[in-house]
């Protein structure tokens, strides 16, 4: 199945401006238009796209573990997904036309988060209480590494699968001590709903024992050896748009909000800048630059995936990650 990837894309439609073309590329979120996901559309309207000659059309998606099939069918060039989500898909559909090509979330997003006034003060306390996940969450994939990683005995906790619409309702009704989501995400929309700030908790997974990688950009790699100098255009104007969202957020937001209006301005923005100094402007992409992975720590984390995973075949992290297509030319150095 996955052997058809360049049928689709190579059914792409060059739309005629004048003397120039430009390539019409869809991209394939994890998740709906929020905060996070506004880099991409200021990379849009503030021509960075255009630049590399591309027409990039985002859709939304229903989880980190979407865009991963998306791509690989060559549904779609470009996706975003979970780095271990990844690893796990590659392992599962040896052969399938698939990497990630630049880290974003450096430090990844996946937490528990909970309520102090229902007992989860710290991560041991979800033993014996109720924990929402959404199946096809990221963060509810990499639970069981968390969990060995903190001692926490899981046949003691009842999960109960929740959707994600109902995710943080459910917490913010009592009708489940903790769920697992992306921290800017889950922490928002349990304030917006009326929960006090001190009461939650939030339990970062990157902070607390788990070396995963986030998500990353991911391409069909069909498409990649087909037309390499567009996949490392479209990352250079992934890493401007970047820019551009750290440099004034709240316009960035508000070119994801053209295309989401009845999102909140305020709420975005504030999701925007959680994101990017927790998980995207982090100590090392300061001194490295954004896109590129730590060999070592990359290798760690498969390790660690290993724990909790049982692989079919022999975990190659070239499979999963490759620097080959990031733009050499300066536009990967982020500043505050």
């Amino acid at each position: 199945m996955f052997h058809r990837a360049l049928t689709a894309i190579t059914a792409t439609v060059l739309i005629a401006t004048g003397a120039s073309a430009e390539t019409t590329v869809p991209f394939a979120l994890d998740w709906k238009f929020e905060g996070p996901s506004a880099p991409y559309f200021a990379a849009i309207d503030n021509g960075h796209f255009k630049a590399e000659g591309l027409n990039v059309e985002i859709s939304a998606g229903q989880g980190s573990l979407d865009a991963i099939p998306k791509v690989a069918t060559g549904a779609f060039p470009f996706g975003f997904s979970d780095m271990n989500s990844i690893a796990k898909f590659l392992d599962q559909n040896p052969g399938a036309p698939v990497t990630a090509v630049m880290m974003v979330y450096d430090k990844p997003a996946a937490a528990m988060v909970g309520r102090k006034s229902q007992g989860i003060n710290e991560i041991k306390d979800i033993e014996g209480r109720k924990l929402g996940a959404p199946p096809p969450d990221g963060a509810w994939a990499q639970f069981p590494a968390f969990a060995k990683a903190n001692g926490i005995d899981i046949s003691k906790i009842t999960v109960e699968p929740v959707g994600f619409p109902t995710r943080e309702p459910m917490l913010a009704e009592g009708k489940v001590d903790a769920v697992m989501g992306f921290s800017f995400s889950v922490f928002l929309n349990l304030t917006r709903l009326g929960v006090p700030a001190d009461d939650i908790s939030v339990f970062l997974m990157a902070d607390n024992g788990v070396k995963y990688y986030g998500n990353a950009i991911i391409v069909n790699t069909a498409y990649a050896k087909e037309h390499p100098e567009q996949v490392t255009g479209f990352l250079r104007a992934v890493a401007k748009g970047w820019h551009d969202a750290i440099a004034n957020p709240e316009a960035a937001v508000e070119s994801m909000i053209k295309r989401s209006p009845a999102s909140d301005l305020a709420l975005e923005t504030e999701r925007l800048k959680m994101s990017i100094g927790t998980n995207v402007l982090t100590d090392w992409v300061k001194e490295h630059g954004m896109g590129n992975v730590d060999p070592e720590r990359f290798a760690a984390s498969i390790e660690q995936l290993k724990e909790i995973y049982t692989f079919q075949n022999d975990p190659t992290p070239d499979l999963y990650f490759t620097a080959d297509y990031l733009p050499a030319d300066g536009s990967l150095k982020l500043a505050d």
